[in-house]
């Protein structure tokens, strides 16, 4: 592992984005977050990725923003703090390929945004959770932004007011994350769904996030409108018509491993 704040490796398709401050429970600084954001574009220029798995080194996913250093910082967490999770966590919503969280340890505060921010999110079922914001005199305020797009809403007015820290099974039930898998299976299950990404077309994954980001904000006609333009366009694609002489010849399509 790379003694960089954030590791980037790359094998085959898929390109890894590590946490890798184990010793201060991976929390997130302003370089930090500012690393994550430069993986994510390497990723997303990269043709050869095609799914990208964001992870933690230690004990900990990731424990929330570095409150010890952002206290002493003239103008604290509000000082260049706040925009630099807010651009992470739209850099991850926005980015045109699969993200999958590989959750390996505790997750506390800003954490919880990064695994609601990515497509599928998986937790060892060791890992504790809590949204420990009000128990510091704050709101999970920027992260709700991407946890109130997964989270069902009870679920969500309990975990974010009371606190609490909670078992994996506990947010799988709210919606935070997909799945959970036992210590020594996360990377099967993580793989399990690498390997169902990368049966899908690389386009039709890209054009498939559009959808999910975009078509909820949609009033209906519109919806109508703009996703019947975009399949015609897919349709009449390059990608479209391989995948389609793939499943008639009974083989497989050119991107699939």
């Amino acid at each position: 592992m790379s003694d960089t704040a954030v590791a980037y490796i790359v094998a085959g398709p898929l390109a890894t984005i590590t946490l890798n401050q184990p010793d201060a429970k991976n929390r997130l600084d302003i370089a930090a977050m500012q690393l994550m954001v430069e993986h994510l574009r390497t990723a997303a220029e990269d043709d050869a990725v095609r799914v990208v798995v964001i992870t933690g080194s230690g004990s900990t996913f990731c424990s929330g923003a570095d409150l010890a250093a952002f206290a002493v910082a003239e103008g604290g967490y509000a000082q260049g703090g706040t925009s630099a999770l807010a651009d992470l966590l739209t850099a991850m919503v926005d980015h045109p390929k699969p993200l999958i969280a590989r959750v390996q340890g505790h997750v506390a505060g800003g954490g919880n945004g990064l695994v609601a921010a990515c497509d599928i999110a998986v937790a060892s079922t060791d890992a504790r959770f809590a949204f420990s914001e009000v128990r510091v005199g704050v709101a999970p305020a920027i992260i709700s932004v991407v946890c109130l797009q997964v989270m069902h809403r009870r679920d969500a007015q309990e975990l974010l007011l009371t606190g609490e820290r909670v078992h994996a099974d506990r947010v799988l039930s709210a919606g935070l994350v997909t799945a959970v898998a036992e210590p020594d299976g996360l990377d099967a299950a993580v793989q399990g769904y690498v390997d169902a990404l990368l049966l899908g077309g690389p386009e039709a994954l890209r054009n498939t996030k559009a959808l999910l980001r975009r078509v909820p904000t949609m009033e209906r006609a519109e919806a109508f409108a703009w996703t019947s333009e975009m399949s015609a366009g897919l349709f009449t694609s390059a990608e479209a018509r391989e995948g389609m002489s793939a499943f008639l010849e009974k083989r497989k399509p050119e991107w699939a491993p």
